[in-house]
């Protein structure tokens, strides 16, 4: 396995570096450490890096590529590594000849940074003056946040929240590995329960964004909003207003509030054989939510409410190559919203929506 940790300085990158390297028995090496050790030197190349590092500079990109790539030519990196500190710029991640599987980002404030680095018990580098921390730290979101825009679209990144306890933030770099510590031993972590993710929202908040995002994922979606519409298809019927709402209304009164879930009932049983996660779209009346529950009560059935503001959606449906006239007060409704157990707000980009939901589904999956 090959890791890299990126975060600001005082993200507790070196902390985490050194237990998971206990913990999955992989070489820790800091570029840090490196250069720090190269400073030491009473050479040209010494005296060098220890001018740069001390005045808050990063080392050329040529330079660092040529050492960290020497570095890992060495037996014991054979087998995987723990990496901190590189690649720190885009120029980096071209000229790197390792492939990485996971990029660990632990994510903290500048002021949280500065707070620790001052106040904690070694603080004994000569390179950790304020003015070379505000310069290395602006350098950061300067070159270093494009590396994370990038492995966050190769689906690399594990998303951490660097503020939470040391033995917190590890738990949750584990359970982003796919792994779990139990009795001071990293194990695979393996599902017990089965659930099934419901995800509602007025019309127009993402439901079918969101269910795209999870089916990529390789999960099961089981739609819906779909039984009314291949109803609506297999006799023939015009997409209006009227005719949805006429049909949605006929199915209520043959199987109950509930119809939508009676009618998908088989399909979920399927799908859960076979499945420890899968993904139900457009769950919209309560009595559909309690019927799952009585059917299936050894499943983990879990709401996500996705939520944009109301002008927003109306957009959003208006611009639809169908149904596009589907929209309004009267069909702002749904009685599971008010009960979900986790909502996302869907106002802005498509990627900033996306890492909210993964964020949500490694939650449910590990909860």
């Amino acid at each position: 396995m090959k890791l890299v940790l990126i975060g600001i300085q005082g993200s507790g990158k070196s902390t985490q570096g050194n237990l998971l390297s206990k913990q999955l028995k992989l070489p820790y090496l800091s570029t840090g450490h490196i250069f720090r050790e190269i400073a030491k030197e009473k050479t040209q190349l010494g005296r060098y890096i220890k001018e740069t590092v001390n005045s808050g500079l990063l080392v050329p990109d040529e330079k660092t590529i040529e050492i960290v790539n020497s570095y890992l030519t060495r037996p014991e990196y054979k087998k995987g590594y723990i990496l901190d500190g590189f690649p720190r710029t885009l120029e980096q991640i071209k000229e790197f000849k390792n492939n990485v599987d996971k990029i660990i980002y632990l994510d903290i404030s500048q002021k949280e940074a500065i707070w620790r680095l001052f106040h904690r018990d070694d603080n004994t580098r000569s390179d950790e003056t304020l003015p070379a921390l505000k310069k290395r730290i602006t350098l950061f979101y300067k070159f270093t946040e494009p590396v994370i825009g990038y492995y966050r679209k190769e689906g690399k990144l594990i998303d951490i929240d660097g503020t939470m306890k040391i033995e917190e933030v590890n738990e949750e770099i584990l359970k982003g590995l796919g792994k779990q510590l139990i009795k001071n031993q990293v194990t695979n972590w393996k599902r017990k329960q089965k659930t099934i993710i419901a995800i509602v929202g007025l019309p127009g908040s993402g439901k079918t964004d969101a269910a795209a995002f999870l089916k990529s994922k390789n999960l099961t979606v089981i739609s819906f909003g779909k039984t009314v519409i291949d109803h609506i298809n297999q006799n023939n019927l015009p997409h209006s207003e009227q005719v949805h709402k006429k049909v949605r209304e006929e199915l209520r009164v043959k199987y109950g509030k509930e119809a939508i879930a009676v009618l998908n009932a088989n399909k979920i049983k399927e799908a859960l054989i076979n499945n420890q996660i899968i993904i139900i779209e457009g769950m919209r009346s309560w009595e559909e939510y309690l019927y799952l529950k009585k059917q299936f009560p050894e499943v983990n059935l879990v709401i996500v409410c996705i939520y944009s503001e109301k002008l927003l959606r109306y957009k959003r449906i208006s611009k639809r190559n169908n149904r596009s006239e589907h929209y309004g007060e009267e069909r702002d409704m749904g009685p599971t919203i008010a009960y979900a157990d986790h909502v996302i707000k869907n106002n802005y980009s498509k990627e900033e929506f996306y890492d909210k939901l993964e964020l949500t589904y490694r939650t449910i999956y590990f909860s």
